[in-house]
């Protein structure tokens, strides 16, 4: 496993996304990426290939004010890396009766990447 260039593409991928810059989220992709979300044990969201999780990341841009995730933790396992992860995010629309624009979302979770060519190839967000 190429480690220090696995925790580059990871912390690259991170600081695009606490930037909401698509485009460099992207480049770390690979094309045939695989997406998961996974939210108390169920998975909620799927995407397959780079056009997919494009649309998604688009979508997900529009529903924060600001978003940032801090690496805990990383650790390099034999075919896959899990990252833990601090979430912190303010809502930019309302979400539900209890959730509106404004309030500040606060989460604790991992990440899973597992790559292929150097290039993200899956992806599980896990809370």
């Amino acid at each position: 496993m190429r480690c220090d260039l696995y925790q580059k593409i990871i912390e690259n991928y991170i600081d695009a996304y606490n930037s909401f810059d698509i485009d460099r989220m992207l480049s770390n992709m690979h094309d045939d990426i695989k997406f998961e979300n996974i939210s108390n044990g169920e998975i909620n969201l799927t995407t397959n290939g780079i056009e997919e999780f494009k649309s998604q990341a688009e979508q997900a841009k529009q529903l924060f004010k600001e978003r940032n995730q801090q690496i805990t933790d990383i650790k390099f396992n034999t075919d896959q890396v899990e990252v833990l992860i601090d979430y912190r995010g303010t809502l930019a629309v309302d979400f539900s009766d209890e959730l509106k624009a404004g309030d500040i979302i606060e989460l604790k979770g991992s990440s899973i990447f597992r790559f292929k060519d150097d290039k993200i190839i899956e992806l599980k967000d896990i809370s």
